[in-house]
């Protein structure tokens, strides 16, 4: 039930990025480019999920268990340090240069085209190493 629940809700949020225009990299760069031809409707995409996502995250917040029995698991840490902002600006500029980022890029594989393609690779790889590092870091 776990892996069903798991499958349909990336399913349904793989078509809310399709639908919302966020696998578009034109669209998402449009959005970026504050300077230039500026294109605000991801912002009211992101307003529309935050919206959407308060009333279930409160409800959930004043639980121990999810709905499928299993233990709610919420970030321990809270503060701001230098990994998370420095992690914040590689996303950031990776996302405005190639005007994708990780959900899209999956969505968008079965595209077949080389830049995701080459996209995701970068991004494994990117994984691969941050792992690599955090074990060597951690003996």
């Amino acid at each position: 039930m776990v892996k069903l629940t798991a499958f349909i809700a990336g399913v349904l949020f793989g078509f809310g990025l399709l639908l919302s225009g966020m696998t578009n990299p034109a669209k998402v760069l449009a959005f970026l480019d504050l300077g230039g031809a500026w294109d605000p409707s991801l912002g009211l995409v992101m307003a529309g999920a935050i919206g959407a996502a308060i009333g279930p995250l409160t409800w959930a917040r004043r639980r121990s268990r999810s709905l499928l029995g299993n233990p709610m698991q919420w970030p321990a840490k809270r503060e701001l340090d230098r990994r998370l902002i420095g992690g914040s600006l590689v996303f950031g500029i990776g996302w405005g240069i190639a005007g994708i980022c990780p959900g899209p890029a999956v969505a968008l594989l079965l595209t077949g085209h080389w830049q995701v393609i080459l996209f995701s690779v970068a991004m494994l790889v990117g994984m691969l190493l941050f792992s690599a590092l955090e074990r060597r870091n951690l003996r």
